[in-house]
């Protein structure tokens, strides 16, 4: 610094942003980080996919029994068992991405500290390897609907959008969850809880139809999980059950559950790159 030269003010580095670097190597440090943690999760394991299967299939046999010998909510429901399993299945699929999202930063700290990569690579390989779990659980699905007399139609393919906007709602979901995590431990158990609620709000284990109030049925069909859950049971299981757009009332009242997947995803997303560059910091 030369004689009488003001200095300057010194401003902190910050870290990699969410995007950084060129797309190829951000997809593709995702798919490595979702396999590797695919790959890990039944490392050692004698059973390993069936553990995995296990879970959605123990509270299928709980809800199934409840449901159709003691409160007999299934009575009158077209293959209410498969109805039953396939909605399990995809509220694990959420469960699982969101929840593990949670803490996913934290939990690669050492990775976070001492190497430079976008960080929205974790909470989207935590819903990369969420979809892996998925297309296994929803093969059984598959099978157990054949097993039921569950015809094959053109319908069916209306599974895969169906899934990639559930996947869009927990990736926006996933963003926020991770981000605030850093800061705030409290995230997770607020975060257990409020999955318990859309949960038993996203008529899962009970038709939509069979909800006494007409306004509680539309207010329940503006839950993306619960728009995705009967689009599912219209198009895959049972054509003569009402669509999403029949339950909420209209197929322009739609726009509310993808609305608020667009909302989630661009506020998701500002949260998470606006939080980026200071989480080795918070960590």
């Amino acid at each position: 610094m030369t004689a009488g030269a003001v200095p300057t003010e010194l401003k902190p580095i910050g870290g990699p942003s969410a995007l950084a670097g060129e797309p190829r190597r951000f997809f593709h440090l995702a798919w490595t980080l979702a396999v590797l943690d695919f790959r890990l999760k039944f490392f050692g394991s004698v059973l390993g996919y069936l553990w995995q299967l296990m879970k959605p299939l123990l509270l299928f046999g709980v809800m199934l029994f409840v449901f159709t010998r003691a409160v007999r909510l299934g009575g009158g429901v077209t293959q209410y068992p498969v109805v039953l399993l396939s909605g399990i299945v995809m509220f694990t699929f959420f469960s699982e991405s969101t929840g593990a999202a949670v803490s996913s930063v934290v939990d690669r700290e050492a990775l976070v500290r001492k190497i430079h990569f976008p960080r929205l690579v974790i909470p989207l390989a935590v819903v990369l390897t969420a979809y892996f779990n998925l297309a296994l659980n929803y093969l059984a699905v598959i099978t157990f609907m054949l097993a039921r007399g569950v015809g094959i139609r053109w319908s069916w393919l209306e599974l895969f959008p169906l899934v990639a906007f559930l996947g869009l709602f927990a990736t926006g979901l996933a963003m926020i969850l991770s981000s605030l995590f850093v800061r705030f431990r409290d995230v997770r158990p607020i975060w257990e809880v409020a999955l318990q609620a859309i949960f038993y709000g996203s008529a899962i284990f009970y038709p939509v139809e069979k909800i006494p109030s007409v306004r509680l049925q539309h207010l329940v069909m503006c839950n993306p999980l619960a728009a995705v859950v009967q689009q599912i049971r219209h198009a895959v299981i049972d054509p003569h059950a009402p669509t999403a757009g029949q339950a909420i009332g209209g197929d322009l009242r739609l726009l509310i559950p993808l609305g608020l997947v667009l909302i989630l995803l661009v506020v998701g997303f500002w949260w998470f790159n606006r939080e980026a560059p200071r989480i080795a910091e918070e960590l």
